[in-house]
């Protein structure tokens, strides 16, 4: 110390450590004002800027007034130097967990709205996170005068034993990538694997791929292994999809006017059933002469998959009533047997059935 502390000197440190306070509760009115605001713009980024900045800048306006106080008293070289080195170091961390907090969130955002649902695609910001918090780290090594050239000379060389011993990690981690990348799948979309497994996609992180089915159980396929299996999209190229719903009528229908209810109630579930596609063209079409009945096809459109099952209910319970009222017959499946007399080399209790006719269709 090359002179001794002053009463002026505590006046002045005391002054600059509560301006660097006084700034910092300034900042976090400031700062929770603007998140009001940014609550009311459509763009969630600004939310994401405002929310990483109050949690640090107050703290680093404080951190500047500790700077500037320290900077007030007498302190020897050495002293001083390390006091400078260590503010530098909190700074740059401020910094770093500032920036990768903002990044993410931005990454986030941006991969929930080119999704459109409220899951998220992990895997982007997790990898951004780690990015921007080594290139941190580097920095406060190189600001502490620690050569960082053997580090990463050994990380260089590491790296390799490192991949050969995370092989299935990193094939789920550039699986991953590749999924999402190429926009094969999104989190939001419904899809079914060649295996079995069906649902929306939940998350798609650095390992796994999180898939909830109809029934709100979540599935757990590994990244490499959904990039490797054959899959239906629902989702892909659009939302809206139609389905198909197999009737029969009887031989003495008028099939003309059997297509014209039918077609009548198609349009009603379409535009009074939610799931329905308005703008969906009726379609009823005639394929098979059946033992029974004339079989013909119905077309629906709905909104997206999980739609179907509420389109169907309403549609059968609605074209069942529709055709009792217009006298329009369903008819069931019918067995004929014909019975033959014995012959007198056979016994009396035997019958014989020359024929039996066993009908697979079945009326809906």
């Amino acid at each position: 110390m090359n002179r001794a502390v002053t009463l002026h000197d505590l006046i002045v440190a005391g002054a600059a450590l509560a301006a660097g306070i006084v700034a910092g509760l300034l900042l976090r009115v400031a700062l929770r004002w603007l998140g009001k605001h940014a609550l009311r713009t459509r763009w969630s980024g600004d939310d994401v800027i405002v929310d990483a900045l109050r949690a640090v800048v107050p703290w680093a306006a404080i951190a500047g007034g500790l700077a500037a106080a320290t900077a007030a008293l007498p302190l020897t070289e050495t002293v001083g130097h390390t006091v400078n080195r260590t503010l530098m170091v909190l700074l740059i961390l401020v910094v770093t967990l500032t920036a990768a907090r903002v990044i993410t969130g931005l990454v986030r955002s941006l991969a929930q709205s080119r999704s459109g649902v409220a899951g998220s695609a992990t895997i982007f910001a997790n990898i951004t996170r780690i990015i921007v918090l080594a290139m941190g780290f580097l920095v406060v090594l190189q600001t502490l005068g620690i050569s960082i050239a053997p580090l990463l000379t050994a990380l260089g060389v590491g790296g390799l034993a490192v991949a050969l011993a995370l092989q299935d990690t990193l094939a789920n981690l550039f699986a991953g990538v590749h999924i999402l990348a190429s926009k094969t799948v999104q989190p939001g979309d419904y899809i079914r694997l060649s295996s079995g497994e069906e649902g929306y996609i939940v998350d798609v992180n650095w390992r796994n791929t999180v898939v909830r089915q109809l029934s709100n159980n979540l599935v757990i396929i590994s990244n490499a292994q959904l990039s490797g299996t054959n899959m239906t999209n629902f989702t892909r190229p659009e939302q809206k999809l139609t389905i198909l719903v197999q009737v029969g009528v009887g031989y003495d229908s008028d099939l003309d006017h059997v297509e014209r209810v039918t077609t009548e109630v198609v349009e009603s579930v379409m535009k009074d059933v939610n799931g329905g596609d308005p703008d969906h063209e009726p379609a009823v079409r005639f394929h098979t002469f059946g033992d029974s009945r004339i079989g013909f096809t119905v077309i629906l459109g709905v909104g997206e998959f999980s739609d179907q099952y509420r389109i169907k209910h309403e549609f059968i319970k609605r074209l069942h009533r529709r055709y009792r009222d217009e006298g329009i017959r369903i008819p069931s499946p019918a067995r004929t047997v014909a019975l033959q007399k014995p012959e007198e080399t056979q016994k009396p209790e035997e019958m014989v059935i020359p024929h039996q006719r066993d009908l697979s269709e079945t009326a809906p």
